[in-house]
């Protein structure tokens, strides 16, 4: 799957990641404490909450910056690298009305490339995607998929204890 490439900008600033979560914002905490543990301060993490519950939990998970509502998300997301967050970011009305037509709108039309785990509270099924707990989709999404983007797109940021000889 081709992944394209970050902005000239990239060269000099860290790839900024978008965790866009609503409701409690419980699900964009576990993404980013998780982040925050493989990538530290390597990466630039921007929470976007669709409500301020949702925004003060991923700040208290330690995201660099936070925002909230349907400008700052319609401000923001055309400025990330990656931007993660459930398959509901991207549909009109998800998540009891909270995401907006326009925010889907902007989340869909970003330029990042997005990471979307398959959970939603929606009449909508991804076929060919088995279930999973939530620890194991972050898992893939943050350790597995965001580091082959970031491999891909920014070679120089790894991993905590990537790269490193394994110990005899």
């Amino acid at each position: 799957m081709a992944i394209g490439s970050f902005p000239v900008a990239m060269k000099t600033r860290k790839p900024r990641v978008c965790v866009i979560d609503g409701l409690g914002g419980g699900i964009g905490s576990v993404i980013i404490k998780r982040l925050k543990e493989l990538y530290q301060e390597e990466i630039e993490v921007i929470a976007l909450g669709i409500n301020v519950l949702a925004t003060a939990q991923m700040l208290k998970a330690r995201a660099n910056q936070g925002a909230t509502g349907e400008n700052a998300i319609i401000v923001t997301a055309p400025t990330a690298d990656v931007i993660i967050g459930t398959i509901s970011i991207v549909l009109a009305n998800a998540m009891l009305g909270e995401v907006t037509p326009q925010i889907a709108t902007a989340i869909g039309s970003a330029p990042a490339y997005k990471i979307l785990l398959p959970l939603t509270q929606e009449c909508l099924e991804v076929v060919g995607v088995s279930r999973e707990p939530l620890p194991h989709l972050v898992e893939m999404a943050v350790a597995n998929r965001l580091a082959e983007v970031l491999k891909t797109l920014c070679p120089s940021v790894l991993p905590v204890g990537a790269g490193q000889p394994e110990p005899d």
